[in-house]
């Protein structure tokens, strides 16, 4: 994700993560420098985790992340559920920007994620 320079800056840095694991991240979205921490709230393997917002500039956020075999691939299907701070504002921002800004990260990131797993080990 390269376009928002995140990068890990705190918590489990590699590997699987599994239930109870944080991880803080920092990149810059919709032009601001941003730190936000993810708890893994629910794993069940290999259907289904749920990260949740610990700490960071939303109200509230869960991201919910479902995987299932079809036709020998698999498929994931990202569900995020959010609240933006500020009230009636938060609601206008979301309206304006932040609804099409987050389908638009989630759809970037599923592509990076698609692309690093179908990448044979040890490939570059």
């Amino acid at each position: 994700m390269a376009h928002t320079n995140e990068r890990v800056v705190a918590g489990v840095r590699e590997g699987l993560l599994v239930l109870g694991d944080e991880v803080t991240w920092e990149g810059t979205h919709l032009l601001v420098k941003q730190r936000l921490t993810s708890r893994i709230t629910a794993f069940e393997p290999p259907l289904y985790f749920r990260d949740s917002l610990v700490r960071g500039a939303f109200r509230r956020f869960d991201h919910d992340h479902f995987f299932q075999m079809q036709d020998s691939q698999t498929i994931m299907k990202d569900v995020f559920n959010y609240e933006s701070p500020l009230g009636l504002l938060g609601k206008l921002a979301n309206m304006l920007v932040v609804n099409s800004y987050m389908t638009t990260l989630l759809q970037t990131r599923a592509e990076v994620i698609k692309s690093l797993a179908e990448t044979p080990c040890g490939a570059s």
